[in-house]
């Protein structure tokens, strides 16, 4: 009897492991096919926007290398800007406006001519950093996005989604700047102090470019 126990056992274990292994494999294929059909998507609205001029020319290199990988694909990105924004009720953004907004360096005449333009309420000087989410089909390839990542000297960047067949990366240049420039239809700075401002952004902007690039260099190395 009791040899028999042991027999009906180990019996009952295996079918449990076999089960196991069949729910595993069954649920490997599942996260694929996932992933293979959010990579497709992703892939199909990339080249849309770059059919129709919408893509920041500045990423667009990037990430249709990534796109064309096996194994990642990019959601959405923005390669940085310089923006004058309005904002109707004092700091709150639920109401903000783009009143100008540059992918590039800018000069002090553009910025000097649309600040003498009519606005509402304060009007923000902003430079905001590279942003950029790359999909990867496994959590091992997604911590090589981060170890790009670390190694271009982005410091900014996580994990955001964790799904099986989706792991999402987000990445950020930590080149930034803000400063009230008008309220209330009244300019707040001379023109000696919006120069630096302006000379500033611009500044920063290319330090930004510089790390993008760092990080498309390193990429390009990883994932080829």
């Amino acid at each position: 009897m009791e040899k028999t126990a042991v027999v009906d056992c180990l019996q009952t274990k295996q079918k449990f492991v076999i089960e196991l292994v069949k729910q595993l494999k069954k649920e490997t294929a599942s996260a694929k096919n996932r992933f293979a059909m959010v990579k497709a998507r992703h892939k199909g609205t990339l080249r849309e926007a770059v059919e129709k001029n919408l893509a920041d020319e500045q990423l667009v290199p990037l990430c249709e290398f990534i796109s064309g990988t096996r194994n990642f694909f990019t959601s959405s990105g923005c390669a940085g800007r310089i923006i004058l924004i309005q904002l109707p009720k004092g700091e709150s953004k639920k109401e903000a406006s783009f009143h100008r907004r540059w992918h590039r360096q800018v000069s002090f005449s553009e910025v000097r001519e649309a600040l003498r333009e009519k606005t509402k309420g304060e009007l923000w000087l902003k430079m905001e950093p590279f942003i950029l989410h790359i999909g990867a089909s496994t959590l091992e390839n997604a911590g090589k996005i981060l170890g790009v990542m670390h190694k271009a000297g982005v410091k900014r960047g996580g994990i955001i989604v964790a799904k099986p067949g989706k792991f999402l990366v987000e990445l950020q240049g930590t080149q930034e700047m803000d400063a009230p420039l008008k309220k209330a239809g009244k300019v707040l700075v001379s023109d000696p102090y919006l120069r630096f401002l302006v000379k500033k952004a611009s500044h920063k902007m290319r330090r930004n470019a510089e790390m993008l690039g760092r990080f498309e260099k390193e990429c390009r190395a990883a994932l080829a």
